[in-house]
């Protein structure tokens, strides 16, 4: 009998038998993997209720107490790593290294957390003026909220919520309704913790569910990853709600090539940036941008390179590269590459479905390298989400600057080179809240923030490190002021 995923709230698992339901399937098989139900705004309202119950107490945990929870849940996902990961592939389609991959950086974020009473210090100041003090403490929000995206199931909450229970608020997860069933087994291990009844609280659904977290009362911060369309909707209704919010958009991840780079080096590492996960990452390599001498010796190894790649099932060894989610994002690629033709560009390697033996019912799509995009054309402006790596070239530097930064997209931008004054005035100078140099991706380690610029982040304070912990308190400032004859009145 197949699965049906159920909702946790206050420290129980709980079915929503009225709820509509969607399949999860195996994107690469097309297997039938479990029943996600989509939950209805009273199932949030239940969860909210249950997470502001718990908050009080909890907030009331010394810090010191607080994290050791979380040194049990690293140890308890360490124990079951190799489950996990596999359950990422199944449902997700990347392959097993790039799952193991995102687990290691949500365990990352674990190891970070637990670092709170440290990070969460507030600042002291004697004598402000005679006899009098001023200090700033760090307090927690409340109740919290994540809205989960489908392409890091695992690494994504963990962006949030190690942070916002060490901080001590309270939380729930709506994870993906395409990929639901990480963060069902990682709850299973929450809830094996033993933590207060209502501190951390899973609710499975869709757009409805959505618009009940933001809409809640008693959910102060919201945190979200997704595309440039829904996060503006998120972060205008959850702010015109009163409520925190930190939201990440789409990409168009430029890289520039310029004559002096590494050839080998490159070609792997930008290789691996566009087609790793299927090019379904925000912070994927999207577009190449070619300098001088660069374009023909890059074209010919990035189209090797493309076209050597081993597509198939994520679970198989030797496999590189697994399917996109579903078959309607396989379509939507395939349509961008279809008009992205007729407005000019030329497809080098690539440009269709794909056909796997054995899983002849899988999403895939070719490793596609496309060159000659007109830099104002649709496909070199919008996000693919694909295995697709579009080819511009330039004449100089500035040039490449001034295209990266004409985008509406800020996540991150690349260069590769063997020139230190042009790394730096590249980092000086691109638009992109994250900056690689000689790197594919340019994912901050979870003691930095994952940063983000222009339609690619609403908000203010992004996720993971400081950032988190700034996010996940509001700052208290206290003067007083202690007569020195006070002692007489007693």
């Amino acid at each position: 009998m197949l699965k049906k995923l159920r909702n946790y709230i206050n420290g129980q698992w709980m079915d929503v038998p009225d709820a509509q339901t969607l399949d999860v399937l195996n994107p690469a098989t097309g297997e039938l993997l479990a029943h996600v139900p989509l939950s209805p705004a009273a199932e949030v309202d239940r969860a909210a209720q249950a997470a502001a119950a718990a908050f009080p107490e909890w907030r009331r945990t010394p810090p010191v107490a607080r994290v050791q929870y979380l040194f049990k849940l690293k140890r308890l996902l360490e124990e079951n790593f190799d489950e996990l990961a596999g359950i990422i592939t199944q449902e997700n389609g990347k392959i097993l290294d790039e799952a193991k991959g995102e687990l290691t950086r949500a365990i990352e974020n674990v190891e970070v957390a637990c670092g709170i009473p440290m990070m969460m210090q507030g600042d002291f100041l004697e004598d402000i003026a005679r006899g009098i003090d001023e200090f700033m403490i760090r307090q927690p929000v409340g109740v919290c909220a994540t809205i989960a995206p489908f392409n890091f199931p695992a690494m994504i909450p963990f962006w949030y919520l190690p942070y916002a229970l060490a901080c001590g608020n309270t939380y729930i997860i709506k994870p993906s309704e395409r990929c639901p069933m990480t963060m069902q087994r990682v709850m299973e291990l929450i809830d094996a913790l033993g933590l207060p009844p209502g501190v951390v609280n899973l609710v499975n659904g869709s757009a409805e569910t959505v618009n009940a977290i933001l809409d809640h009362p008693v959910i102060r911060a919201v945190t979200f990853v997704g595309s440039t369309a829904v996060a503006r909707h998120i972060y205008s209704r959850a702010a015109a709600n009163g409520k925190r919010v930190q939201a990440q958009g789409g990409a168009k991840n430029p890289v520039i090539v310029l004559p002096d780079a590494d050839l080998s080096m490159t070609t792997r590492i930008v290789a691996d940036s566009a087609f790793g996960s299927a090019g379904q990452r925000c912070l994927a390599s999207s577009v190449a941008i070619t300098v001088g001498e660069a374009r023909n010796p890059f074209m010919e190894a990035i189209r090797e390179a493309a076209a050597s790649r081993v597509v198939g099932y994520g679970l198989n060894p030797g496999v590189e590269m697994g399917p996109v989610i579903t078959p309607q994002s396989r379509e939507r690629i395939l349509g961008l590459l279809d008009r992205g033709i007729k407005d000019g560009a030329q497809v080098a390697v690539g440009g269709h479905a794909k056909t796997v033996s054995g899983y002849e019912n899988g999403n895939f799509v070719e490793p596609t390298v496309i060159h000659d995009l007109a830099p104002g054309s649709e496909l070199a402006r919008i996000e693919v989400f694909g295995p697709v790596l579009g080819v511009i070239h330039v004449d100089t530097i500035e040039d490449a600057l001034n295209l990266i930064n004409s985008g509406q997209y800020g996540n991150q931008a690349c260069l590769f080179t063997s020139s230190g004054a042009a790394a730096r005035k590249f980092r000086y100078e691109a638009d992109a809240g994250n900056i690689g140099i000689n790197i594919g991706v340019a994912a901050p380690m979870a003691f930095f923030p994952f940063s983000g610029w222009k339609d690619s982040f609403f908000g203010d304070l992004h996720g993971q490190g400081k950032h988190a912990v700034e996010f996940f308190t509001q700052t208290k400032v206290v003067i007083e002021r202690w007569p020195s004859d006070w002692s007489r009145k007693f």
